[in-house]
């Protein structure tokens, strides 16, 4: 096992300044030419510190431009109008581009990566889709299907 010092959020492993235990070719290959983690040492505890000073300020920016997106997205709502059968089953799917592309049209550019849908719409109804902004923002969206006159 490779001892490393986090310099970034990374999923299931750890936050930034976290030291943790990893696999040599994971550390080697992955997180370190990424940028993700440095070698736990003495000189690099020092770096840490400075690093973490810096991320804190810049964690802070990022979850207020979240908040901030957030109270755009809280409450609206987007529509599809799609071709659906007899039992209200879709010809097709709405899926979380299309969602992404919708709210392009509209002005908001959220990336569909961060649109949290788990399978795509099959069917028509009235759906509350969460967006993932930042780890602790999560505004939820509702999304429409409706049929196509």
């Amino acid at each position: 096992m490779t001892r490393l010092i986090l310099r970034k959020d990374v999923d299931n492993l750890g936050h930034v300044g976290d030291v943790v235990d990893v696999k040599p070719g994971y550390a080697r290959n992955y997180l370190i030419p990424q940028g993700f983690a440095y070698s736990a040492s003495e000189s690099s505890a020092r770096r840490l510190q400075q690093e973490r000073q810096q991320a804190v300020l810049g964690v802070e920016r990022e979850r207020e431009k979240a908040g901030e997106a957030a109270l755009l997205l809280e409450g609206r709502s987007v529509t599809f109008k799609v071709r659906a059968g007899e039992e209200g089953r879709l010809f097709g799917s709405v899926t979380n581009a299309d969602i992404a592309e919708q709210l392009a049209a509209e002005g908001l550019d959220i990336d569909r990566r961060d649109i949290v849908l788990e399978d795509p719409i099959k069917e028509l109804g009235v759906y509350r889709v969460p967006v993932r902004l930042h780890a602790d923002v999560r505004p939820e969206l509702t999304v429409w299907v409706v049929a196509e006159d």
